[in-house]
């Protein structure tokens, strides 16, 4: 719109200017402003207004640019470089050498949020926290952070997090129950970590990184380690059962036994610069694994099976299976004098199975092959004694020859030797049989003996208190009719008689048959001619 000659012109439209020029006069809007140029200047004059411009002079209208309330603008100086910043709500008119970067929104924070400016000229970094309004930055400031608006940390009263100050190094630690914001130079070091809950249970092990000491922390609390503290380990309370033991390696190399036969060792925790001794032992039927890891040790009585082979003097190679009836008596010479318990036990075992093994025959073996497992380890006690460990019995549980055409032969032998046996067993069963039946018997007639004693003993008191009885009666009848007949024979006949007269009618009032001697009946025969 250069004008050089007088000229009118309006223009109108939705969002335009209304610019009137007439004879070298411009004129601007309330939210207009006119720039001028000369040849050696340029001015602005912000609207409403109107101005006249020299023949020799441009000129050009501009809007104002609003600013709403959540905007905001950034200027430059096109001279001298200098920023500045224009916030709204308002109209902005730009200056003469003035040129803007846009429309920007502002940043609006909850109460959770915050967000950290850095300043290109000088490097210090501006925090505004949340619920400040409308939040901007200044001429020469950029958001710190890649993430922008930044979250503050919710700290529970069970967590805590580490920070440190990345200007001068520093660390601190911010535990809950917060809303932590992080300062300008603050950076989280990790996440958030949990507070650990420290009973009568648990106990926790500690560092301090500037003297490298360690502490063990038992005092029952939610703990929280110092700025300057590393939590090296959460130790559980070490329980041992009456039966059971274990051994901890002291900072010097020194070993200390526990014992859970012992009220003031059955529970401890592991002191700093301690560590609870890992042994590692052989396993299976012939140890030939060794990845058995045990820190607690059983100290009872228990089996342990084996398995080896062995050669007879016939050149018989058999295949021994048994079992071991042992126990750990003395920890401290054990761990003095073997890292592999169970492999040394069963090696020895071995060695000694294979030299008494090989002095007898196959058929030596099979009659006293348990005497042969008893002197492996009642003969040499002392290897066992001199490791902390008591042999309480050696069992061989089954033997096979490795050779199959052997082996077939030996289950022939074994078939023959049980069948044998079995026959025995069943004789042996039938004479028990026999000779209980005969005790039997013996015990029977011996009670019938005794049964036929007691009635004659009862039949002889039976008669004897009649008998008594009949004196009575007969002396009482005497005394009774010694008045009356004074003979005592006539007596004694009387009483004959009515003794016969009580025994017909004892025998009248039953079916029987009476019999009369000729005596009784006092009948004579006689022969007539």
């Amino acid at each position: 719109q250069d004008n050089t000659t007088a000229w009118t012109k309006i223009q109108m439209g939705a969002g335009n200017s209304l610019m009137i020029r007439i004879f070298g006069f411009v004129a601007a809007q309330e939210d207009e402003q006119i720039l001028v140029k000369s040849l050696t200047t340029t001015r602005v004059f912000n609207g409403p207004c109107l101005k006249w411009v020299a023949p020799l002079n441009s000129s050009t209208t501009r809007k104002a640019i609003p600013l709403g309330e959540l905007e905001y603008l950034i200027v430059t100086n096109t001279l001298t470089g200098e920023k500045r910043v224009e916030q709204g709500p308002k109209q902005v008119f730009l200056g003469s050498h003035d040129a803007d970067e846009g429309v920007k929104t502002a940043i609006s924070l909850n109460a959770r949020q915050f967000v950290r400016f850095l300043d290109n000229r000088t490097g210090k970094v501006r925090v505004v926290l949340g619920e400040a309004g409308c939040v901007v930055p200044g001429a020469y400031e950029k958001i710190k952070d890649d993430e922008g608006v930044l979250r503050a940390i919710d700290l529970k009263n069970h967590e805590y997090i580490r920070v440190q100050n990345k200007r001068d190094g520093t660390q601190k630690i911010a535990r809950g129950e917060q809303l932590f914001f992080l300062g300008a130079y603050d950076e989280q070091i990790g996440g958030i970590q949990e507070a650990i809950s420290i009973d009568s249970e648990t106990a926790v092990l500690v560092r301090n990184k500037r003297s490298g000491q360690q502490r063990l922390v038992t005092e029952q609390q939610i703990f929280v380690p110092h700025v300057d503290e590393e939590v090296l380990k959460v130790q559980k309370l070490i329980k041992l059962a009456d039966y059971e033991g274990c051994i901890v390696r002291g900072q010097e190399g020194e070993d200390k036994y526990y014992y859970g036969s012992i009220p003031e060792q059955r529970s401890f925790f592991i002191p700093p610069y301690s560590e609870m001794v890992e042994l590692v032992w052989s396993r299976g039927r012939r140890r030939e694994t060794r990845d058995l890891r045990l820190k607690k040790l059983d100290l009872r009585p228990f089996y342990m099976s084996f398995e080896f082979n062995t050669h007879t003097k016939d050149n018989v190679e058999l295949i021994l299976e048994g079992s071991f009836f042992w126990q750990i008596v003395d920890l401290p010479s054990m761990v003095k004098m073997t890292g592999d318990t169970t492999g040394d036990v069963c090696n020895h075992a071995r060695s000694k199975f294979i030299e008494k093994v090989s002095k007898v025959t196959l058929q030596e073996f099979m009659g006293q092959f348990n005497k042969i497992a008893a002197e492996v380890y009642q003969l040499d006690d002392s290897f066992y004694s001199d490791r902390g460990v008591k042999i309480h019995s050696l069992e061989v549980t089954s033997y096979r020859c490795a050779d199959d055409s052997t082996a077939r032969i030996l289950q022939q032998i074994i078939q023959e030797t049980t069948n044998r046996m079995n026959k025995l067993q069943q004789q042996e069963s039938a004479n028990e049989v026999a000779l209980q039946q005969m005790a039997g018997e013996i015990e029977q007639e011996q009670s019938k003996g005794a049964l036929i004693q007691a009635r004659i003993a009862n039949s002889e008191q039976t008669a004897k208190m009649e008998g008594i009885a009949e004196g009575e009666r007969l002396t009482s009848f005497l005394a009774t009719t010694a008045a009356q007949i004074p003979d005592v024979q006539s007596r004694l006949e009387l009483w004959k008689v009515l003794r016969k007269r009580d025994a017909l009618e004892a025998v009248s009032g039953a079916n029987s048959h009476f019999y009369y001697t000729p005596a009784d009946a006092n009948l004579t025969i006689e022969a007539r001619q």
